[in-house]
This record gives structure tokens, sequence and C-alpha cells, in this order.
């Protein structure tokens, strides 16, 4: 049997994995995904980490030593984490060549308290880009109103960029400039803009649990049986439909004259990549946002068990520019009655930006407590 995930590539679509564990690491189970299954890059976020490193006794031997070399917490983090996304940018380092500098690559996420702290990423960017010293490092900064400048800068400084929480075209057109804008201003100092990647990480299923869950309170108040029917043919349509338009916007603005002009010199499109992409809701097919979003120049990050399910049962075909007219119509649907777009992409970015937030308090309260466990530990020995 043919594996779909490795059918992927031949529609334009990369799979890049969206987790790291070093448990998986030292097993090999990463490194079979790469040789098994296609997947040619990584991306982690606050959540992952607090997952990794807050569950089992991977972290353990190397928190004992740095708990008795006197590293505080945030110390701690660092070095756990920066240890796993070398190991990963090397485990990738081939992919990277292979590809001249498509795929290959491994995100490392900004603290989320800096996501309104323009100044405070920025240099954040600049030390991580600095402490990892991979060319296939990902940089990632959310597309908050603060982050948008904090991308420009990244890219002229030559570092590349996973742009983060993106719900709304507007907001996407905001990154793309930054992105294009940060390329001419390099460009224009007369620097190489050829090796710079970057791509626009687009949230999907989370616009459907919120746009559905309107819907489901709307049709729990009401008692007109055509209303609810109305209502509830939009459920599960949000989603798709978004970045499916976003999709269209990206074609646009990647074949304008502005972006032809620096690709003469080398530049690369900054290909949209789909986030949260497992599915949330168990009345929706399980691979449901991994096969309607397939075509070209574009990345889907999956967990593990989106992995598992789509090497399973996936089915494969370039799905990302059908029903256009449709995708349309879902948001003319949606404001008539009154479910507004944006509101709903304000308020998805604002909890997310929350929720990575919250992820990184609870990584290092876990951290702390493991430091406890583990000095518990070496007093008693």
């Amino acid at each position: 049997m043919t594996n779909p995930l490795l059918e992927l590539k031949n529609y334009g679509q990369s799979v890049w994995y969206d987790n790291i564990d070093r448990a998986q690491l030292v097993s090999g189970q990463f490194k079979r995904m790469l040789d098994e299954d296609g997947v040619v890059g990584v991306t982690a976020n606050p959540t992952i980490f607090e997952k990794s490193i807050s569950v089992g006794h991977a972290y353990d031997e190397q928190m004992s030593q740095l708990i008795a070399a006197g590293k505080d917490t945030s110390e701690i983090y660092e070095n756990l984490v920066i240890q796993d996304i070398r190991s990963v940018a090397d485990l990738l380092r081939p992919i990277y060549e292979r590809t001249e500098g498509r795929d290959g690559y491994v995100s490392l996420e900004v603290s989320p308290d800096l996501a309104h702290d323009t100044d405070g990423t920025i240099a954040e960017v600049q030390r991580f880009w600095h402490m990892v010293e991979r060319p296939n490092l990902m940089i990632k900064i959310p597309a908050t109103p603060e982050g948008i400048p904090a991308i420009e800068q990244a890219i002229r400084e030559g570092i590349n960029v996973n742009i983060t929480l993106i719900f709304s075209l507007d907001n996407y057109r905001a990154v793309t400039d930054a992105y294009l804008t940060g390329l001419e201003v390099r460009n224009s100092e007369g620097k190489d803009i050829s090796t710079i990647a970057s791509v626009a990480s687009f949230f999907v299923s989370r616009v459907d649990t919120l746009v559905d869950k309107r819907l489901e309170d709307m049709i729990k108040a009401s008692n007109d049986p055509a209303e609810q029917q109305q209502l509830q043919a939009l459920a599960g349509k949000a989603a798709i439909a978004n970045a499916r338009l976003v999709y269209q916007e990206f074609k646009r603005i990647f074949s304008t004259p502005r972006f032809e002009s620096l690709k003469h010199v080398g530049a690369h499109v900054q290909r949209p990549l789909w986030a949260s992409t497992s599915t949330k809701n168990p009345a929706y097919r399980d691979v449901l946002y991994a096969e309607e979003l397939i075509g070209p120049d574009t990345v889907d990050t999956m967990p593990l068990e989106t992995i598992e399910k789509f090497r399973d049962h996936g089915k494969v075909r370039s799905s990302i520019e059908d029903h256009l007219d449709d995708a349309k119509a879902t948001f003319t649907a949606l404001e008539e009655v009154s479910i507004h777009y944006d509101q709903v992409t304000q308020q998805l970015q604002d909890e997310g930006v929350q929720k990575f937030a919250d992820s990184f308090h609870q990584l290092f309260a876990g951290i702390r407590s493991k430091q406890q466990a583990i000095k518990k530990d070496q007093v008693a020995r």
C-alpha cells in the first residue's frame, strides 16, 4: 500500500511535524517519520514543550545537571529547549540541503509574554537566532500588531521567520507586506535575500470551533425549524473556506510586480502553512482539514495523531481551490446571521496568545516542580 503522506509532495505540499519530544528523538520514532512518512520540517510551541518536558523522564538527567550547576528556571528551560531544537535542526539539515532551503526547518517560538512588545520580540529573536546557530532555524513571531514590525526587522536581518496565530485575511496581508518590505530593505542594502525563508501559519480548526459554538447557541435559542436548518448548514464550513480564500490571496500577492522584482534577485515565496489541522469535532472526518487544503506551495504541520490517521486513510487530491464561490458565500451567510468575521478572527488571535502564555507559565511551573523533586532525590542520595 502507498503512504498517502508521501503522495502530498506530488501536489506541492510539504508535511511538517507539529511536535518536539526528546523521547521520540531518542527512540528513533522521529527519524522514522522523516524516512517513512516524508516529514520535512518541524514546528513547536509553548504548549508542545509544556507537555514534553513536564511529562515523563526524558529531560531529568539534563535537568539534574543544570540544577547542580545552579541554573534558574528560565535558564533550565532555554537549555532544554535549545538542545532539542539543535538536535532536530541537525536531523533536518540533509533535507534543508537537498531541497535548497525550501524545507528542513525547525521552529522556535519567542515568549508569548512578548506578543505585545515589539522591541522585546526583536531582542529575543536575535538572541535565539545566535544561540541556536543553525541556518535551518525559523523563529516564530505572532501576527499581533506589535509582532508585525518585528517580522519585518527579522527579515531585514536575514533571519528565517514562521509567523504564527494568523486568522484573518487582513492580518495575513499585513504579514505578507512585512515579509516583502523586509526583503526590499535588505535588498536595497546590497544584502543577499536568496537564503531567507518564511512561512505564514494560518490556524484552521480553531475557526470552526468558535463559529460552530456560536451557531449551536443560536440553534438552541431558535424555535424556527427553517432557521435552525439554515444555521446548521453553516456548521463546519468556516475554517476551510477561510483557508481557501487566504490561498487565493497568497497567489495574488506573490504574482504581483512587487514580488516578481524580488524573485528576480533570489527571493522565495512565503508559503502558507496550515496549522491546527487536527479535527476537534468528532462529528467531522478525522482528517478533514488535511484532506481539504492540499495544493502547491503550502505546508501542513500535523500532530502525531493526524499523521497516523492520514497515513492510514487519508485521501489525496488537489483540493485547496475547490468550491471557491461557496467559500465566499459562507462568510456572507455568516454575516447575515450576525457572526462577524472580524470579531471572530480577533477573538481567536487574542485567545491564541493567551493560551500560549498560559502553557508557557505552566511549563515554568512544571520545571520548578521537577526541580524540587530532583533536588529531594539528590538530597536523599
